[in-house]
């Protein structure tokens, strides 16, 4: 059990709530203790996209932190909350509500490298404390705009109270401040009353399954047909195969030297079996992330 299952997470659990779910579903299954965590936090207000790592995979969880992921979103004209959502407080309202025309007219400002002032309901830290908390303490917090890039934005559906966007970003990118700052330059203000992750770095809707689904699987002990394998989480690594001996020697840390092929970042296989993440520099190939996964016999021998 050493791979990925992409959970479509419903309105209102948390992630930690997703990583429960699947741990409760490896014990109802049988399948014993393995280590779990997700890939990227979402809102309990979000729902969509959330690719748990299961056993070695969750060695990449960082690398999923740091994928570009893919929303749809929409905008309530009209009223902007203190937490950016519907599950907050209104501190604005205005009477306008922008046209189909206006609001596609804003999106160029808003493609490409931006800076974004982070919501001060999020999980970033100020003085050491979290931000949500010391808003909820009622303090005041001041966050410092970030650079984020939005690799693509499309308005999707418009109307006279609302707009439906589709969006591809960087990692830090928040949609909810993104929300906040399209409605203001529409001449407005508004907060975010839907949020959908349809991707996160390879892993699409396509591949997500639901609770309910996971539940019925844990029930007949057939949570490995739900696995994606450790690799579908690397799709834009090249492998680079390497002998027994290499395999070996990589799984105790050591650097290999002479390797003919290209520069950068590559998944080293023996055979079918991950054997580490390698960084190539120059004839050095040195381990970034090694697997603890099980050898095969002609490995053993």
């Amino acid at each position: 059990m050493d791979g990925w299952i992409i959970i479509d997470k419903p309105l209102g659990m948390g992630s930690t709530q997703v990583v429960s779910a699947v741990k409760r579903a490896l014990r109802q299954g049988g399948y014993g203790k393995f280590k779990v965590g997700h890939g990227g936090t979402l809102d309990p207000l979000a729902t969509g996209v959330l690719p748990v790592a299961i056993g070695e995979a969750t060695k990449l969880s960082g690398r999923m932190l740091d994928a570009d992921k893919a929303y749809d979103f929409t905008i309530g004209f009209g009223v902007q909350t203190d937490t950016l959502d519907a599950e907050g407080t209104a501190i604005a309202t205005s009477d306008v509500r922008p046209a189909r025309a206006e609001v596609d007219a804003v999106l160029p400002r808003f493609t490409g490298p931006i800076e974004q002032v982070p919501p001060v309901y999020s999980a970033l830290k100020v003085d050491g404390a979290r931000a949500y908390d010391l808003a909820r303490a009622g303090e005041d917090v001041e966050l410092k705009a970030r650079a984020v890039t939005i690799h693509a934005l499309t308005l999707v559906e418009s109307t006279e109270s609302s707009a439906t966007l589709s969006a591809r970003v960087s990692k830090g990118t928040y949609i909810r401040s993104l929300a906040r700052d399209i409605a203001l330059a529409a001449g407005t203000v508004g907060h975010v009353t839907m949020l959908r992750r349809t991707k996160a770095g390879p892993f699409t809707l396509d591949q997500a399954i639901s609770l309910d689904k996971l539940d019925e699987f844990a029930k007949g002990h057939a949570l490995e047909e739900l696995l994606l394998p450790l690799t579908a989480g690397l799709d834009d690594i090249p492998a680079l195969p390497v002998t027994p001996d290499q395999a070996r020697a990589l799984r105790e840390g050591r650097k290999l030297i002479g390797a003919a092929t290209r520069q950068g970042l590559h998944l080293a296989v023996s055979g079918q079996v991950p054997v580490a993440l390698v960084e190539i520099t120059g004839p050095e190939i040195r381990v970034v992330r090694g697997f603890n996964i099980a050898m095969s016999k002609e490995e053993n021998a």
